[in-house]
């Protein structure tokens, strides 16, 4: 009966977790072609590439920036309340965020494209609940690794095909009346499927209710909290850098495709779909089978600076076909380190506190992605290749400091 109870929680989390990638997946060529693609973007011709940037870069920080705020909050109420009743307030308020995102195309309106960014982003806690669920029904670091990586292959199948569904779905020479408005509504439906999914096939999964107390600035307690749990402090450091690294590269990749390969939406959707092939191959074949093999500290050490020079090396190419082979070396080392560092901090966490420490964590990742599109909108107007060059920096830092902790708890 708990096997049975078990398999039913990872296959509608697996599930969840692909309809939220894909619906990620798909707005993720519109988004930058809104702001640098001459037929596409919603900006007068007028307005130069440094202003564009800066507005891209803020509409890009205002969703984590939100998550920073909501994530913890979410995420200690699921330890209180359950589970699936705030999955399921998630996944209403990503609806919602699609749905008025897609109407702010229609009518150009720059104000109403920033809130409907901003409410999915406080609502966004839906990763660190289903990441709770899966800790709640999970035993011992090589199950938790284990499962924690079907989940991320499900992520990654749904940025195998949202991507290029949503360059497809954006563009006219497909079909006639595709627009940049419409991968939105597809986007909106994919969320709606999800609420669906959430509401008639996940079943609750916590068993005792915790008493963390959870308020709008919880964020802001869970930064200096993260830094005073002696078994956990280093380690989030380490999350923190690799949120900001990884996060410059995520963010203004699509942008460095459009400027310096000029690329349209349907090709940044095609290369973010084959990086997603590769991510959920490393997370649904890789891990487990890694995992078996090898503790989540060791591999953290190996490809933390795989990861490094992984981004680096996509600075290099000359011709944009060579990135097809740099950028898969990039989804190999992210999907292996996620996975491996969420067990290590759930495997330090004590069963009651599931939802607040992976909150924590999450307050540590939206945070990371909260600082580069404020500087990296900057960086990018002084030289393409600086956001990119930046990843590579900040997660050599997070390397070295990944060595020093590992050091101290051998």
């Amino acid at each position: 009966m708990i096997i049975k109870h078990k398999h039913r929680t990872l296959v509608a989390v697996v599930m969840t977790a692909f309809l939220d990638m894909l619906g990620v997946g798909i707005i993720i060529p519109i988004m930058p072609a809104l702001f640098f693609e001459p037929q596409s973007a919603i900006l007068p011709a007028t307005i130069d590439d440094t202003y564009r940037s800066i507005l891209f870069g803020l509409l890009i920080g205002c969703y984590p920036f939100m998550q920073f705020f909501g994530a913890p909050v979410l995420g200690a109420l699921s330890d209180r309340y359950g589970r699936k009743p705030l999955l399921a307030l998630s996944n209403l308020g990503v609806l919602a965020g699609y749905l008025l995102f897609a109407w702010s195309i229609i009518i150009g309106n720059l104000w109403l494209m920033f809130f409907s960014r901003m409410l999915p982003g406080f609502a966004g806690g839906n990763v660190s609940i289903a990441m709770s669920s899966v800790a709640d029904v999970s035993e011992g670091e090589e199950e938790k690794t284990k499962n924690f990586g079907l989940v991320g292959m499900a992520f990654g199948i749904g940025f195998i095909l949202g991507p290029a569904l949503g360059g497809i779905l954006g563009d006219s020479s497909v079909v006639a009346w595709f627009r940049s408005d419409t991968p939105f509504w597809f986007a909106a439906i994919l969320a709606f499927a999800n609420l669906l999914v959430v509401q008639f096939f996940f079943p609750e999964t916590l068993k005792e209710s915790g008493q963390m107390k959870a308020g709008f600035f919880t964020g802001f307690r869970n930064i200096g909290k993260s830094f005073n749990l002696p078994g956990l402090r280093g380690v989030f450091t380490v999350v923190l850098l690799l949120s900001i690294g990884f996060s410059f590269f995520t963010q203004f990749f699509s942008v460095y495709l459009i400027q310096k390969f000029s690329y349209s939406e349907k090709y940044i959707g095609f290369l973010y779909g084959w990086v997603g092939l590769w991510f959920a191959f490393t997370q649904g074949g890789l891990v487990p089978y890694l995992s078996r093999w090898f503790r989540p500290r060791q591999l953290l050490s190996v490809c933390i600076i795989l990861l490094s020079l992984a981004l680096a090396a996509n600075l290099l190419p000359g011709e944009s076909g060579w990135l097809y082979l740099l950028t898969p070396l990039v989804a190999i080392s992210q999907g292996i380190i996620m996975p491996n560092m969420t067990s290590v901090i759930s495997s330090r966490a004590g069963y009651g506190k599931q939802g607040e420490v992976l909150g924590i964590n999450q307050s540590m990742q939206s945070l990371g992605e909260i600082i580069p599109p404020f500087i990296a909108g900057y960086l990018n107007a002084l030289d393409i290749n600086l956001p990119l060059l930046s990843a590579a920096v900040l997660v050599f830092v997070a390397w070295l400091i990944y060595m020093m902790v590992a050091r101290k708890a051998s």
